[in-house]
């Protein structure tokens, strides 16, 4: 018999994983005295970038920063464009805009909720100067489709990774992590919504020396000589600063409890592929209600579940009608081009974009953490079915 207490226990979106180790970690700066970016950050940088597999990784204060630097890098100027989605949190076409460049959102496949590569060719220009593509929800986008556009176009792809840490692709043979990188870049984010959570801050990856150059120095305001040299040189220092730079550090005390977080990734992974594939199996005989797709090159690490729902449903009431049961949701991802800061003139499209705009209209976002049990889905599935009927 179930306990009538854990029933009416809310359920919320999502909950970071963290516990004493995060606690304990987050000591060992402030015990040294040396908060701010320094050696733990530095640790973080080299443990991340051999957990996805890249040559250098770079911190960062947040994904928003390692957009805006990944696109600098990239030589994104003003009036430049850049083919991305709608379909994503403001974030990514405010990092273009941030550039003084101009966004072009193609439409999205209504089964992952990513960039539909065929609509690439139809949005280049003559001013087009990157593909931001992004790995919506950690469900890996088509990237060997759009590599392969890009490339024929000599444009640079640049991922925004900010869902997708602990993702993976077969490539090349084998399953290799999102963030390899697979494009020129790949960006992530820290923020708590995400499987790994600092508080917030953000993350670069590159195979290009160069690149990682200049997010190093961009991100401390264009410092010639970081914190870390100057403090441990036998001699006076003066640094320079020869160009425009940024105040985009990460703390130690963040990287600190990034660190732990690392290390527990495997497992929340691990835990959420159980979550998710466990709502297939409840909600799969709920007539009209669509499952997010999978496909077989691709291993998400699920950091939202999304649901496109019955026609005859309303959003809106659909999630009313779920939080009055204590059920946190969240609407399908939103479409920057419907925003007030997007007016006509800011943004252009090559066509329409449909299915962007239904994800947007149709589609619920059910909880997911790694502590969420099987009690708690066997609610929200009850719950949803009862929500949707007739």
């Amino acid at each position: 018999m179930s306990d009538p207490r854990q029933a009416q226990r809310p359920i919320p979106i999502t909950r970071p994983w963290m516990d004493e180790r995060e606690a304990e970690a987050a000591r060992r700066p402030i015990a040294k005295g040396w908060v701010t970016q320094g050696p733990e950050v530095a640790a973080f940088e080299r443990e991340f970038a051999a957990f996805v597999g890249a040559p250098h990784a770079c911190a960062v204060s947040n994904c928003t920063n390692a957009l805006h630097l990944a696109l600098l890098a990239a030589g994104v100027q003003a009036g430049d464009e850049v083919i991305t989605v709608s379909h994503s949190f403001v974030a990514t076409a405010s990092s273009i805009r941030y550039c003084g460049g101009v966004p072009v959102f193609v439409d999205i496949q209504p089964g992952t909720f990513n960039m539909d590569p065929s609509g690439i060719e139809a949005a280049i220009s003559g001013r087009t100067r990157a593909v931001l593509a992004v790995h919506q929800m950690g469900m890996p986008c088509d990237l060997r489709q759009i590599l392969e556009i890009a490339g024929r176009h000599g444009l640079p792809v640049i991922e925004d990774a900010a869902c997708a840490v602990g993702s993976e692709v077969c490539w090349e043979g084998g399953w290799q992590r999102v963030g390899r990188p697979h494009g020129a870049i790949a960006c992530f984010s820290f923020h708590p919504r995400k499987l790994l959570t600092t508080g917030d801050g953000g993350m670069l990856t590159t195979a290009d020396a160069n690149y990682d150059a200049k997010f190093r120095a961009w991100r401390q305001h264009g410092m010639s000589v970081p914190d870390t040299v100057r403090h441990a040189a036998s001699s006076v220092i003066f640094e320079q600063y020869a160009e425009l730079g940024f105040n985009y550090r990460l703390t130690d005390i963040q990287a600190a409890v990034g660190r732990e977080q690392l290390k527990k990734l495997p497992e929340v992974v691990k835990r959420r592929r159980r979550l998710a594939a466990r709502y297939r199996e409840l909600l799969a005989d709920v007539e009209d209600l669509r499952l997010p797709e999978e496909p077989e090159w691709a291993r998400s690490n699920w950091q939202s579940f999304c649901v496109r729902l019955p026609r005859i449903c309303e959003q809106a009431a659909v999630m009313q009608s779920l939080l009055d049961q204590g059920i946190a949701t969240r609407r399908g991802i939103m479409c920057a081009h419907r925003e007030a800061a997007y007016p006509p003139g800011s943004w252009r499209s090559a066509g329409v974009l449909t299915e962007s705009e239904t994800a947007q209209d149709r589609c619920l976002l059910l909880p997911m953490f790694h502590e969420m049990t099987e009690a708690d889905q066997d609610r929200v599935a009850a719950a949803l079915r009862t929500s949707v009927r007739p």
